[in-house]
Parts: structure tokens; sequence; C-alpha cells
């Protein structure tokens, strides 16, 4: 042995002879004191820790559960809220549903007018007469006498006024002369018209028919200038003709040697509206001839007829 290490063991033994030794229960205690109190230091230590943990997750994450995810862009909406459901174990978990095909945009009215409806468009109104609106009598009627007058459209009827000849926009007028179909040409007529034709203003052609209508009622009887007899008017069954008509018969009294005994004079106004179109047939007789209903119902229909294929 060396001399240093022989010396080392010297001071060992010098030091621990002056020092008390601990008796061998003491020192158990002290171990098993030590030993609790590291045990205990750990346990606090992993509680610390677990409550930090669950702390920070509280703090990171709600009570109930993660937040979703955002969806993504092409997604319809959110969907519902609520846990999601857990997959059968006997199926399949279900697919997320896919996103539904996206609404076709609706198309847009178009700027371009659709077409007129298809129909019979109103004919303008008429501002002048032409000779084809006059009528022509029938072959077998035909005198060939006939011209253009002026003049009043109606016979004198009291005191009567038209107001609706304010809203006169043309009128013309021609008379003729017709004869039986078994009379031979160049022999006397059977009687004469003075026809007239009055355009009036949109609305206003009715108002001179009705007018005439009162007329005649409020002179059933009357004197006329230059004439003894007495005339007495009433209006008759019109029949149809155009739109609407109005006929009348002025009757007297033939003048003494005139005519055949206890007979009348007997004349017929007929006046027939066409939509704002009024014709008047005033048959004036030849000669103390009187007037037939059958001539005058003929030639009105062909005086009708002659407008309606004009304004067409």
């Amino acid at each position: 042995m060396s001399a240093e290490l022989s010396d080392l063991y010297r001071s060992l033994t010098a030091v621990a002879d002056g020092q008390e030794l601990i008796h061998p229960e003491l020192v158990r205690r002290r171990a098993d004191r030590r030993a609790r109190v590291r045990m205990a230091g750990t346990a606090l230590a992993v509680a610390l820790l677990l409550g930090g943990v669950a702390a920070g997750g509280r703090v990171a994450f709600p009570a109930d559960g993660p937040a979703p995810l955002p969806p993504p862009a092409d997604t319809p909406g959110p969907l519902p809220s609520g846990p999601a459901p857990r997959p059968s174990p006997s199926a399949p978990p279900s697919r997320s549903p896919m996103p539904p095909s996206p609404t076709p945009p609706r198309s847009t009215p178009s700027a371009t007018p659709s077409a007129p409806t298809t129909g019979t468009a109103t004919p303008p109104q008429p501002t002048s007469i032409p000779d084809r609106a006059f009528f022509v009598l029938a072959a077998a009627n035909q005198t060939g006498l006939e011209s253009q007058v002026d003049g009043p459209a109606l016979p004198v009827l009291c005191t009567a006024r038209y107001p609706s000849d304010s809203a006169v926009v043309q009128r013309r007028g021609r008379y003729l002369a017709y004869k039986r179909p078994e009379t031979p040409p160049g022999y006397v007529p059977a009687g004469s018209y003075r026809h007239t034709i009055t355009i009036y203003r949109a609305g206003r052609a009715d108002d001179a028919l009705r007018e005439l209508r009162q007329a005649v009622r409020e002179c059933p009887e009357q004197r006329l200038p230059d004439d003894t007899r007495t005339w007495r008017q009433r209006l008759l069954d019109a029949g149809r003709y155009g739109d609407e008509s109005v006929l009348f018969e002025m009757r007297a009294p033939y003048p003494e040697g005139r005519g055949d005994p206890g007979e009348d004079e007997v004349r017929l106004v007929r006046a027939v509206r066409i939509d704002n179109v009024v014709t008047v047939l005033w048959e004036q007789g030849w000669e103390d001839t009187a007037a037939e209903r059958a001539q005058v119902d003929a030639d009105s229909r062909r005086a009708v007829a002659a407008i309606e294929n004009w304004l067409d």
C-alpha cells in the first residue's frame, strides 16, 4: 500500500472518531419520510399538469366539441346543427351529401315586341262621299232620269230642328225617278226619290236618327206651305236595315180633282244608319202617285248594300 493511501485512511479514521453515529432506526425513518415527500411532490406535479391540460383544452375547444371547419366554397349552405349521426354497425358510413346542381339562370324576356294579333282592322272614318256610294236602280226600274241636287235631306216636320247637323262632315244628294217593271221605257215614271248620304263625326250618326224619331212623334199632323191639306205623320215598323233605321209615312187626301176619289197621297221616308253614315230615301211620287212599300224596301236594301261596299 502506498504512503498516500495510508494517509487517507488515517484522516478518515480521525474524522469518524470525532462524529456521533446516528441510530439505524432514525436513519430508516428519515429515508421513509424523504420517499413520501418525493411521491407527494410527484403526484402534485402530475395533478397540476393534468389540470393545466384540461384548462387549456377548454380554452382551445368549446364544451360542445371542436369548431367545425368552414364548408367548401361550392357548398350551397350550412349543414344542420347538432352532433353528426353515428353510422350504424350494420351499414357503411354515409357519404357526405353532394351539393345540388346549380339552378340554371332564368331567361331574360326578349326586348323584341310580340307580333300583333290578327284581326279585322277598324276602317278609317270617311271624310268624303264618292259616286259609288249611291245605289243603282234595278234594270227593270231604270228611267235614266237622275241628277244631283242640294237642299234638305228630310221633309219639313213642323218646327223640328236637328242638333246633329252641327256634326255633319259631308252630305251629298241626288234626284232619280223609277218606273214599274211592266212600264215600257219612255213612259211616265211611277215615282221618284230624293236620295241623300251624310257622313257624321264619330258617335253622332245615332243622334241623327234619335232626333228624327222624336221629330215625327212631336209632329203628328201639319199643314205645309202652299198646301191647304193637312198631312199626318206616323212612325212605321222600320224593318232590319243597316245598324238601325227609321221609317215614317206622310199621308194627306188628294186635292180636289186629282187622284182616285177617297184615296190618300202617301209619301214614305226611310233613314238608315251604317256606322257613322246615314242614307235617306225620301219617296216623292210622280204626278199624283202614291209610294209603294215594296218598291221602297227593295231600293232601301240596294242603298244599304252600296254604302257597305263603299265603307269596306
